[in-house]
């Protein structure tokens, strides 16, 4: 009996981990969202108060994800596929979409907003995750129901638009594609028409070019295109290795745009240093690596894939992420997981962390049983 009680423990690193960047998120978005709030609202703890709601439901959404029954979700992994490509295509129904900075990416719950690309990422995943656990990705007739699902979901996701997250989720696609087995000629195929796509996108939307022209040379417009990005470089320069002491940011006194969400890593670099950014980068790298270990451990083909498709979607926007306020890719909306201000990305990672809890906790009742008899 000691034994299975000591199975359903949950991870308690990869819980630690996951709950410490969540409640450092909450204390950063006071620091870079607290001016611009009270100037706003009147309420300096506006954003706060908002995640901090958001982390009880993200609670009540991981402990309910660590609950599921995976031979359950396998079965239903088409369906959860498709209610999340109706719910990206409800943000064009006028009254339920929500525009905001000109794309049209939340739909309106009445109480809440609610951005569904975030679950259409993880919904991707585990679709994924239930082909490849029936077939390996080799030959490319194995691939097309994939391939299918991951050009729909992309497609609603750019029409919102929002090419941030979909590159993301062509980025973390081809990875599940590439541990499941494909080989060079698949992703030489794939590669095509992703080469000439990513040109054509790029000229189909002028703002586009204008940050891609931005991302190479930022000072060219430093007051339109180049601003964002040369203001996150004084924010992450000025850190210097300690950074300037908590809430001490310069840059988030309205210089710095979406310093609360999309760029909090430039008041992270800026108020804490570099000693300050390798502590969350290190954060970041230990929810990974938990991920391979319990993917590692997993009691089947279907849930070592599903751990491995969270692990890299924290891994893949967590990078992103970074890559854009440092200036290493052309500049683009994608929040910092469990950091950055918004309810849904932290709701929906939490659960997918939940799922993690509930992976880890079937293979440790397995060993546990194999111990006993």
């Amino acid at each position: 009996m000691a034994e299975r009680r000591k199975a359903l423990v949950a991870d308690k690193i990869l819980l630690l981990t996951a709950l410490t960047l969540a409640l450092f998120g909450i204390l950063m978005q006071y620091s870079a969202s607290s001016y611009i709030a009270l100037n706003q609202t009147g309420d300096a703890f506006y954003y706060v108060k908002k995640q901090t709601v958001a982390l009880v439901v993200a609670l009540v959404a991981a402990f309910a994800a660590s609950r599921i029954k995976f031979e359950i979700l396998k079965k239903f992994s088409l369906a959860l596929l498709v209610v999340s490509a109706v719910l990206l295509a409800l943000v064009f129904v006028p009254g339920l979409g929500v525009e905001k900075y000109g794309a049209t990416r939340w739909l309106n719950l009445g109480f809440t907003t609610f951005q569904p690309s975030e679950l259409a990422k993880f919904a991707l995943m585990i679709f994924i995750a239930s082909n490849l656990s029936e077939r390996s990705s080799a030959r490319f007739r194995d691939m097309i129901g994939i391939l299918l699902a991951t050009l729909a979901i992309c497609a609603l996701v750019m029409l919102e638009p929002n090419m941030s997250i979909t590159v993301c989720i062509g980025i973390c696609v081809l990875l599940m594609l590439y541990i499941g087995g494909c080989g060079l000629k698949q992703f030489a195929v794939m590669a095509i028409p992703v080469v000439v796509a990513i040109p054509l996108l790029i000229l189909a939307e002028p703002y586009r070019l204008k940050r891609l022209l931005a991302f190479i040379d930022p000072w060219a417009s430093p007051l339109g295109e180049g601003y964002q990005l040369i203001q996150s470089y004084y924010a992450l320069g000025s850190g210097g290795w300690f950074g300037l002491g908590l809430f001490n940011s310069r840059q988030k006194y309205m210089f710095l745009p979406f310093a609360e969400s999309d760029f909090i890593f430039a008041v992270i670099g800026e108020e804490l240093g570099l000693i300050g950014c390798i502590f969350v980068i290190a954060l970041f790298c230990v929810l990974i690596w938990r991920a391979v270990v319990i993917a590692s451990k997993a009691v089947n083909r279907f849930q070592t894939y599903v751990a491995a498709g969270v692990g890299i979607v924290i891994a893949v926007q967590t990078l992103l992420n970074i890559a854009v306020v440092s200036g290493s890719i052309p500049p683009t909306g994608l929040p910092m997981p469990f950091i950055s201000s918004g309810g849904s990305s932290l709701v929906v990672f939490a659960a997918a962390v939940g799922l993690l809890e509930g992976i880890a906790r079937n293979s440790q009742i397995r060993r546990s049983f194999h111990k006993m008899y």
